[in-house]
C-alpha cells in the first residue's frame, strides 16, 4: 500500500449502556446505577496502538514545507468540487487565510506528531465520562492522541433545541479545553444524527470540522448533509472558508452505498472482505476513515436482557474477535499514515498532501 495513503482511527469514547440502541432499556437517569468500563477500555486501546510497530518507510515523513505560523496557512487552494465529474480548479485560485480566531492545527504540535511511526488516533469523549474520569483525557492526551468532543450526555441533535444544542457543544468543547489546555477543534454528533442546520450551529460553536456524516442511506438515526458542490481533497470537505466536514467512509459499487466505516459492520462482516473494501477506497481517496467504540473491546460487559433480538445481535456479535481484528487491520496496512483529524486536515488545506 502507497505511503501516501492515510488512515484515520476514531474513537467514541463511550461506555456499554450509553449506546443509543439500549436507551429504550437503560434511561439516563440511571447511568449512574451501571457499572462504568470505559477506563480499561480506552486503556486496552490505547496499549494497542503502542504495541504496533508501523512500517518505516511508510510513517516517517519528509521535513512539511509548513507555514512559520497559524496566518500563513492556507485552505484549498485548488481542490475537486463535490458532486460533479472530474477535477475542477478554482478559479479564483487565490488562498484564503486562516482565521485566527478558529482553532486551527498547530504548526509544531502537527509537525511533532506527524513525523513518527507510531499511530495517532482521534478520540471523541463524551462529556458526561469525561466529568467523572478526567484523567482518562489525559492519559490518551499524554499519548499523542486528538482529543475531540462527542457531545455531553449522547443527546441526538436533532431532539435538541438550537440553543440547547450551542450549549451542549460549547459546553463539552471547554470541558475537554480546561483538562487539556489545548483547542478543541472536532465534534463527531452521537448515531451521527447531522443536517445542515446543525452542521452551522456546530461550526458557529467555535470547532473546525465535523465528523458526523454518515452516507449509508437505510440507517434510521443516520442524517443528510448538503456536500455537493463544496470543495473537496481526499475526504474533506470544505463546508465554509474555515469549517470542514470529514465523513465517515463508505463504500460505493454500482450507486449503491455499503457501510464500511467501521463500528458493527467491521465485527460483522468477514475480515478478508472488509480488507478488500478499505483498499478499494483507499486507491479511490487516498484516505480512509474508520470508527470503533472502547466497549466494542469488551466481551465480558453486561448483557442487556431486556434488548431486542435485532439490537443485541448488532451490539454483542464478536465483541471477542474486535481487537485482533484491529491489530490484523492496522498491520495489514502498515505503510499507510496513520494521522489524527486535526493532522489530516493540516496536510491537506496546506499545500494538498505530502508525498
Amino acid at each position: 500500500m502507497n505511503s501516501n495513503k492515510h488512515i484515520l482511527l476514531t474513537i467514541d469514547v463511550e461506555d456499554w449502556f450509553q449506546v443509543e440502541n439500549f436507551k429504550p432499556w437503560i434511561p439516563f437517569y440511571t447511568w449512574d446505577q451501571r457499572e462504568l468500563r470505559v477506563e480499561r477500555n480506552v486503556h486496552r486501546l490505547l496499549d494497542l496502538f503502542d504495541s504496533i510497530e508501523l512500517n518505516t518507510q511508510g510513517n516517517e515523513l519528509n521535513q512539511l514545507n509548513q507555514p512559520s505560523n497559524i496566518s500563513e496557512a492556507y485552505l484549498f487552494d485548488s481542490c475537486e468540487v463535490a458532486g460533479k465529474p472530474g477535477s475542477l480548479e478554482v478559479s479564483d485560485p487565490q488562498p484564503i487565510p486562516i482565521n485566527k480566531q478558529r482553532t486551527a492545527p498547530n504548526k509544531q504540535q502537527t509537525t511533532d506528531h506527524i513525523q513518527t511511526k507510531k499511530i495517532k488516533a482521534t478520540f471523541f469523549v463524551l462529556g458526561w465520562l469525561v466529568d467523572r474520569f478526567p484523567n482518562i483525557v489525559r492519559e490518551i492526551q499524554s499519548r499523542g492522541h486528538e482529543i475531540a468532543s462527542h457531545g455531553c450526555c449522547h443527546e441526538l441533535p436533532e431532539f435538541l433545541s438550537a440553543d440547547e444544542l450551542k450549549q451542549d457543544l460549547t459546553d463539552s468543547k471547554k470541558l475537554l479545553e480546561d483538562i487539556t489546555g489545548a483547542p478543541i477543534s472536532g465534534y463527531r454528533a452521537p448515531s451521527f444524527a447531522i443536517n445542515d442546520d446543525i452542521l452551522k450551529i456546530i461550526e458557529d460553536a467555535g470547532y473546525l470540522y465535523d465528523s458526523s456524516y454518515n452516507s449509508f442511506g437505510l440507517h434510521g438515526r443516520y442524517g443528510r448533509i448538503s456536500l455537493n458542490g463544496t470543495c473537496k481533497k481526499g475526504v474533506a470537505h470544505k463546508i465554509s472558508d474555515n469549517f470542514f466536514e470529514l465523513p465517515i467512509s463508505n463504500l460505493m459499487i454500482n450507486g449503491w452505498v455499503l457501510p464500511w466505516g467501521g463500528g458493527g459492520y467491521f465485527r460483522l462482516a468477514p475480515y478478508q472482505l472488509f480488507r478488500y473494501g478499505v483498499e478499494v477506497i483507499l486507491k479511490k481517496n487516498d484516505a480512509y476513515i474508520f470508527y470503533m467504540h472502547p466497549w466494542e473491546l469488551d466481551p465480558n460487559q453486561p448483557s442487556v436482557k431486556n434488548a431486542s433480538m435485532n439490537y443485541k445481535f448488532r451490539h454483542y456479535t464478536n465483541l471477542n474477535k474486535t481487537k485482533s481484528r484491529l491489530k490484523r487491520l492496522i498491520e495489514n496496512f502498515d505503510q499507510c499514515r496513520f494521522v489524527t483529524c486535526n493532522e489530516y486536515l493540516f496536510l491537506t488545506t496546506s499545500s494538498g498532501l505530502h508525498g
